[in-house]
């Protein structure tokens, strides 16, 4: 049993119980993914980070749902740099994250950070038809071929006609796993279908998601940064966005509000990155006693 020291930090927020919740633990990069996946499940969480050395990098960072170790997230890299941050633990206004899936640049401005997600991989269409069954909608509901995209980790990216489906959506799990099914096998890393709307949740935005989650995840994400990320890609690319520079939202109807302005790096047919840029407020800081292998 080790003690390390963690910092619980909301992402895409500035205030206390908004944006995201992520838990970084400070040198944990080396504990098995059976600790770093129990600790998930006890924070209850949908991520957290474990930080350590890179060769490569200025810290390397892993990522772990409550299931299993991804290569990329969004609002836990805002939390990662946050709690470096708050501690002390950053020189100047630039860093690169060692992660899962590449290099990560983070700049810092004041109080925003910024990440530069990988340039995006453009995958696998889905059946509107199949993708709307998963959430009880009517194929109508979906405006533009949902398809997978990747800036780090891929989401079935599907557009949405209004708020009123997106309020209506209700994830079915087992309609979920055949529809990944159906994607192929390079599809299986494929995480849920990423739902956005092209209006805000407020005068601010301009779009509005919702991420559903299947157990033992919990049911909803409050705001997730690699999946805008792919999203923006997604509407550059298919030119359903006719700004540079736009702000997502996400989480507000879970009364916990996020926001990040997410600008793209290229032009629409030879994007090279996705920038998303966000604050991140620290919650609570402590010890944690974990073990190396439960």
């Amino acid at each position: 049993m080790s003690n390390y020291q963690f910092d619980w930090v909301d992402a895409f927020t500035d205030k206390a119980f908004g944006g995201n919740g992520c838990a970084v633990v400070h040198d944990g990069a080396g504990l098995s993914v059976e600790t770093s996946t129990a600790f998930v499940r006890e924070t209850s969480l949908v991520e957290c980070t474990f930080t350590g050395p890179s060769d490569v990098a200025d810290i390397r960072v892993r990522y772990f749902l409550a299931s299993r170790e991804i290569p990329f997230a969004g609002h836990p890299t805002i939390a990662t740099v946050e709690a470096m941050r708050s501690r002390g633990l950053i020189a100047g206004d630039q860093m690169t994250l060692e992660t899962g899936a590449g290099l990560v640049k983070i700049s810092l401005t004041g109080d925003q950070i910024e990440m530069t997600q990988v340039a995006p991989k453009f995958g696998a269409l889905a059946d509107p038809a199949q993708v709307a069954a998963v959430y009880g909608l009517e194929p109508d509901a979906i405006i533009a071929p949902p398809q997978v995209v990747s800036t780090g980790l891929p989401f079935i990216v599907t557009v949405l006609r209004d708020h009123d489906a997106l309020r209506r959506a209700e994830l079915n799990n087992d309609v979920l796993n055949a529809l990944v099914g159906s994607l192929g096998p390079d599809a299986m890393d494929v995480m849920e279908p990423f739902l956005v709307t092209l209006t805000g949740a407020t005068g601010q935005g301009d779009t509005f998601s919702r991420l559903l989650l299947p157990a033992p995840n919990p049911p909803e994400d409050p705001f997730t940064g690699s999946a805008t990320g792919a999203m923006a890609a997604y509407l550059w690319h298919h030119d359903l966005m006719a700004k540079d520079s736009f702000t997502a939202e996400q989480g507000h109807w879970l009364g916990r509000p996020g926001q990040a302005r997410v600008t793209r790096v290229g032009s629409n047919d030879a994007i090279t990155g996705i920038k998303v840029a966000g604050t991140g407020f620290v919650l609570m800081s402590g010890n944690v006693n974990l073990p190396a292998t439960p």
